[in-house]
């Protein structure tokens, strides 16, 4: 797994750089800005990139524009975004270019290094990893009638759970329940969220990304 990392904070890129160098991976190059940045993504053509939310000049969305901009030059890269607070805005603009291979967190995530590694390593996968609290305050600002309020308490845990982006056997196991139940709780996840079976888009992507459209 080839990584560039693009964060303007000196401490916490070097810090970021050593921590994926001690579990073996290998960080190509680092970026203190979103210039930098994509001159690394065009030399290094790495399989993920680490990227600040808020970058100079202006460290307001300098990041996200970086990081669609990478995904265009580089098709397939794999983009993990990092921010210190929870940016409805931000995360609706990156989510917009499709959920496959993108993660969205909070930076004292970082310092839960099991759970960061894991959501990176799902990225890389092709997956989806948001940060629970992002889902728990995308959550709370939805509309009542945007079809969440008919779910149950438990569809509701399913459908937070599936917005960080586990899959359905590690559902069962932060829920203690077994797959088939959560099975049949995301069957009637889709049903209350009217989101028929449809070739040409993701249920489960469709049905996270309904937390951020408001």
């Amino acid at each position: 797994m080839r990584i560039v990392i693009a964060e303007d904070d000196a401490l916490l890129r070097e810090g970021l750089a050593l921590l994926l160098r001690a579990e073996g991976l290998d960080v190509v190059a680092t970026a203190g800005n979103p210039a930098e940045f994509l001159a690394a993504v065009d030399e290094h053509e790495p399989d993920v990139a680490i990227v600040d939310v808020r970058m100079p000049p202006t460290h307001t969305d300098e990041g996200i524009v970086a990081a669609v901009e990478a995904r265009r030059r580089r098709p397939g890269l794999a983009v993990l975004v990092l921010s210190a607070y929870v940016e409805q805005a931000f995360a609706t603009d990156l989510f917009s270019i499709g959920a496959v291979g993108l993660g969205y967190l909070l930076k004292e995530r970082v310092g839960r290094v099991e759970e960061f590694l894991s959501a990176l390593e799902r990225v890389a996968g092709g997956g989806t990893a948001i940060d629970p609290e992002v889902v728990g305050q995308l959550l709370a600002r939805n509309r009542p009638n945007d079809g969440l309020s008919e779910l149950s308490p438990r569809e509701l845990d399913v459908l937070a759970l599936m917005a960080e982006g586990l899959g359905n056997t590690a559902i069962s196991e932060r829920l203690f329940v077994t797959e088939g139940a959560v099975h049949k709780h995301i069957r009637s996840i889709f049903a209350k969220l009217h989101l028929a079976p449809d070739d040409r888009a993701d249920r489960r992507v469709t049905a996270v990304l309904r937390y951020l459209e408001k």
